[in-house]
């Protein structure tokens, strides 16, 4: 069973190379055809992954859930996400990507709507946390995909255009799960993004390929002339297990640098998305549609900006870091200004929202890309798995710490532990300043 298995998910084989015509007509047909799909795929996942925070405090008053019932649920989401993110990204390594993302939405589709027909705690804790692992499917098989089809010197604007998918699916979340609570009663905020995933699955199914090799098409260095550092003679070999873990991320002190970075960023940007609209709802006066839609507001505020970033620091060299240093920045002040604006001015937090969204997205892309641009193409899911496992501990360690800060204190030493964190950041990405991938 376990062969047949791996067989089925096993990556596509090479087939005889095409005409040199053939060549130059295809190859930005299926350049596109993988961005495209990917990013409707990876918009399609976010549907089901962050559905539950703006619905949060109503199946709370519902089910008699309390702050730390929903923090729990929030924090094992993440420890089973990062997990899958990790372990999921050294399978996808070796997996065709059109077959493992396609069966990760399946399989998150079938998650939503087991949660929301469920109604007690621990299977809810059970079906959340099992739909976190199953989210580790969806981002490892994009990066496989852009890493094959698209070359290093291209991968910042690449990536940037396409991490809009993170906006776009964050931001619809909040509206499509709000939205659909308020008409149908909490359980269609999961009932309504399952569907949308099942279809989504299908057409991932039908329209994603795998390397172009696989295609007939020679690899993407080939077709751009351009080649990884110290990568021309062997670009295209194959890892063991021991030298994707091991060798291309465990001893690799760049990656370790990007992970940690990773965990404080994630605990800002996850922070408003997890949080953010029970704070406003709580502190600020919104309503239940207001809550979802802060975190349409905040993911929307990233998308030009993430987009000018990813082109900016190819601009510079690939250096990935420096640019994620001057948007962290400006997000100390803004958690201040959101400190210390007073209830009945919720205009101002949604322009704060904005903010944040406009400066967080860039580095969370970007700590991705660097990561790829410190390893093998053939390693970029097992390294993208493994800072984004950083990344959903910071996740973890926000919400569960969160509602312990506003449950026994106040919301204000939340946000200060937020500011904290935020300057560890910034400290950390000083030490990234001058990494470039060609440097």
């Amino acid at each position: 069973m376990l062969q047949t298995i791996r067989r089925w998910f096993a990556p596509a084989p090479s087939i005889p190379k095409k005409s040199e015509k053939e060549i130059q007509s295809l190859y930005p047909k299926f350049r596109f055809r993988v961005l495209e799909s990917t990013f409707l795929g990876y918009t399609t996942y976010y549907l089901t992954r962050n559905n539950f925070s703006p619905v949060s405090k109503e199946i709370g008053e519902a089910l008699s859930y309390s702050k730390a019932d929903i923090g729990d649920i929030l924090a094992v989401t993440a420890i089973t996400y990062g997990i899958g993110k990790f372990l999921m990204g050294a399978l996808s390594d070796r997996s065709n990507p059109r077959k493992f993302m396609a069966v990760g939405l399946f399989l998150t589709a079938i998650l939503n709507f087991s949660f929301g027909f469920a109604n007690h705690y621990w299977i809810h804790l059970f079906l959340w946390g099992a739909n976190g692992l199953v989210q580790g499917m969806g981002w490892p098989p994009c990066g496989r995909s852009l890493g094959h089809w698209y070359s290093v010197r291209e991968r910042g604007t690449t990536f940037a255009f396409w991490n809009i998918a993170h906006n776009i699916g964050g931001g619809l979340v909040g509206v499509v799960a709000s939205h659909s609570a308020l008409q149908f009663g909490w359980q269609y905020a999961f009932f309504v993004p399952g569907i949308i995933a099942l279809v989504g699955s299908v057409y991932i199914f039908i329209r994603l390929v795998d390397t172009p090799q696989s295609e007939g098409l020679p690899p993407v260095e080939v077709y751009r002339n351009d080649y990884p550092p110290e990568e021309k003679e062997n670009h295209e070999a194959e890892l063991s297990t021991k030298q994707l873990i091991v060798e291309q991320v465990l001893l690799n002190k760049y990656i370790w640098l990007f992970a940690i970075i990773n965990f404080f960023v994630y605990i800002i940007r996850y922070s408003l998305i997890d949080w953010g609209p029970t704070y406003l709802k709580e502190t600020k006066g919104a309503d239940l549609l207001g809550g979802g839609y802060s975190t349409l507001i905040l993911e929307f505020g990233g998308i030009g900006s993430t987009i000018l970033m990813g082109w900016v620091s190819d601009k510079f060299d690939g250096r990935r870091g420096m640019v994620s240093l001057l948007c962290i920045i400006p997000i100390f002040f803004a958690f201040l200004g959101i400190l210390w604006n007073p209830p009945g001015n919720i205009m101002i937090d949604y322009i704060l929202f904005g903010l944040i969204g406009l400066f967080i997205y860039p580095p969370v892309m970007l700590l991705g890309v660097a990561g790829m641009d410190f390893t093998s193409k053939k390693a970029v899911g097992t390294a993208a798995g493994f800072i984004g496992l950083f990344g959903s501990l910071g996740r973890t360690a926000q919400g569960k710490g969160l509602a312990i800060l506003a449950t026994n204190y106040s919301w204000d030493v939340a946000l200060g532990a937020i500011l904290v964190s935020t300057l560890i950041a910034i400290l950390l990405l000083v030490f990234s300043w001058n990494l470039r991938p060609r440097g």
